[in-house]
């Protein structure tokens, strides 16, 4: 019986390099593409760009581990390090994904801006500022970093609060854009200084949280946070210069000071303890209690929480009643309540700042900030 022939397509012999080759056009085509992009992509994203063009160029990691305080180099290695044995052709592939990923997002925000948002303010990249029905809004817009605060963010919070200050609306509100208020300051402020410009680093960022903190203090109009999720830091402690807090059931506040090796600001060292008492006060700046909303509304820091369902309904229903009362009488009405404080207030904000400036100098600050990224890059 004559043996039968077995027929393998030819196609199957050349898929391998041409795979590889339509693999490194795509790649070199993502390399072009990443260079045109406007916007910033975030440390985290470009950490990842780097380490797998790393992986796609050399393979895997092969370079001595950086030292400890040089947070950048040990970022890098870090992320070059942790893809491991992946493949250059893998490699490659991901990058050019990440790169499209990067392009679409950039594309579909750019459709949008071409149709602004009604009273919508122009001159924000971190933040989105309307007013409408006698409202400002001022919302964080960094929903990718889960609103972290960075420098140019602080700079426009300070801008809009201004802004809102002397515009023709009744109250401003503050929220944030995603499933995050704020997660307090971003760390990566810390992560790009160098060893000599560690001094130079605290007292400047201590100025800019000095002015930050005090716009607050002195905004004249009703001040109202939205918290539509968790906040923590930063975000939390001017809970307190704020008229009324409004929370989403899903919302949590946690401010772990002492978990960075750092101290209490934006004056809840002195308003803390008189909205909640010094007990529970000191549970939360000195070791790092997490509230719920409902807790948090319980000791005073919350005004009220609702259905995380029906949050924005209800809540921007009451806001629209209030910014239809008297404008006037409203902003007077505050400063009596507030005016007594205000001196007070800013001897705090001062005094807080001048010990941020030198814990932030402080080796047990750097050790916990090192070890923050550390952890993270694990994760």
């Amino acid at each position: 019986r004559p043996a039968q022939a077995v027929c393998v397509p030819a196609i199957h012999l050349h898929m391998t390099a041409a795979t590889m080759q339509v693999s490194q056009k795509d790649f070199q085509k993502a390399q072009e593409q990443l260079k045109l992009l406007k916007k910033d992509p975030g440390n985290e994203i470009k950490l990842k760009l780097y380490a797998l063009f790393k992986q796609a160029t050399e393979g895997p990691c092969n370079a001595p581990k950086p030292g400890m305080l040089d947070f950048v180099k040990k970022a890098k290695w870090d992320a070059w390090n942790s893809l491991g044995n992946l493949s250059q052709d893998d490699a490659r592939q991901k990058y050019a994904e990440l790169v499209s990923s990067l392009v679409s997002a950039e594309s579909t925000r750019q459709k949008k801006e071409a149709s602004p948002e009604e009273g919508r303010h122009d001159g924000y990249e971190t933040l989105i500022v309307t007013t409408k029905n006698n409202i400002t809004k001022i919302m964080f817009n960094r929903p990718d970093r889960k609103n972290a605060i960075n420098h140019q963010m602080y700079r426009e919070i300070i801008k809009a609060l201004e802004e809102a200050g002397k515009n023709d609306s009744t109250i401003a509100v503050i929220t944030g854009n995603g499933d995050y208020y704020s997660s307090g300051n971003d760390l990566n402020n810390f992560a790009n200084v160098q060893p000599g410009e560690m001094e130079k680093m605290a007292k400047d960022g201590a100025v800019l949280l000095k002015d930050f903190v005090g716009h607050f203090i002195d905004f004249p109009k009703p001040l109202i946070a939205v918290v539509n999720g968790p906040a923590i830091g930063i975000c939390v402690t001017v809970l307190g210069l704020c008229d009324l807090v409004y929370a989403s059931d899903r919302a949590t506040f946690h401010s772990p000071f002492s978990q960075l090796g750092q101290s209490p600001e934006g004056c809840s060292s002195y308003l803390f303890p008189k909205i909640m008492g010094l007990a529970k006060a000191s549970e939360m700046l000195l070791f790092n209690k997490k509230l719920t909303a409902a807790e948090a509304c319980a000791q005073g820091l919350v005004t009220e929480v609702f259905p995380d369902s029906s949050f924005q309904k209800e809540v921007w229903a009451r806001l629209e009643a209030y910014a239809s009362l008297p404008k006037n009488s409203l902003a007077v009405s505050k400063q009596l309540l507030r005016s007594m404080e205000k001196e007070k207030l800013h001897a705090v904000n001062s005094r807080e700042c001048e010990v941020l400036t030198e814990r932030w100098l402080s080796d047990e600050c750097i050790n916990a900030i090192v070890s923050f990224f550390q952890k993270k890059s694990k994760l």
